[in-house]
């Protein structure tokens, strides 16, 4: 009786066991969705701005149109993501196509110098800071998730639920952007 009574026991706590590693990944996996809510938020914001920025600059680049049709795909594909994957891809173009924009308004002073077009980059350069700092956050709650996910024991867990590795929110080619030093000139 009493070896019978060390295997029932031995059988709940290996149960719970499994039940709170269960538990934490789903956790880590709403913690990370939710993060990516706060992106959604900023990203939307950012989405609304950029019909604006386009509006404010089209009479400006007439050589450039191609530069306002690759921003305004981009931000029509962003919109229509469904998937968190499919909109970090979307995202990642969109952000490409705007620093194409930043490039090609670096040839128009006149631009740079309306009060309405520098208002607007202002609003731009804000929203874009706070999707920074919210991808940061995204990105810390896949690393979590992402952890969990492939340590052993709880990847047993993860595996027989299938929880997987999930991609963070970088910065795609511009990575390299990124990562090359400023040139300072005077």
């Amino acid at each position: 009786m009493g070896a019978f009574l060390i295997l029932i026991l031995a059988v709940v706590l290996v149960a719970v066991w499994a039940v709170s590693l269960y538990n934490r990944l789903v956790r880590l996996r709403n913690n990370r969705e939710q993060a990516f809510a706060d992106v959604d938020v900023q990203l939307k914001q950012r989405h609304d701005l950029i019909p604006q920025l386009v509006d404010t600059v089209k009479g400006y680049l007439t050589h450039e149109r191609g530069v306002l049709t690759e921003i305004t795909e981009a931000r029509s594909n962003a919109m229509k993501a469904g998937t968190i994957n499919e909109k970090i891809a979307a995202e990642t173009r969109l952000s490409t196509a705007l620093d194409g924009l930043r490039v090609q308004l670096e040839a128009y002073p006149d631009l740079k110098a309306s009060q309405n077009f520098l208002d607007l980059q202002n609003e731009i350069s804000d929203v874009e800071n706070k999707i920074a700092a919210a991808r940061r956050f995204f990105n810390s709650a896949t690393k979590e998730l992402n952890v969990a996910t492939e340590l052993f024991p709880s990847n047993l867990i993860a595996t027989m639920f299938n929880f997987r590795r999930e991609p963070m929110f970088e910065l795609g080619d511009q990575r390299a952007a990124a990562e090359q030093p400023p040139k300072i000139q005077f």
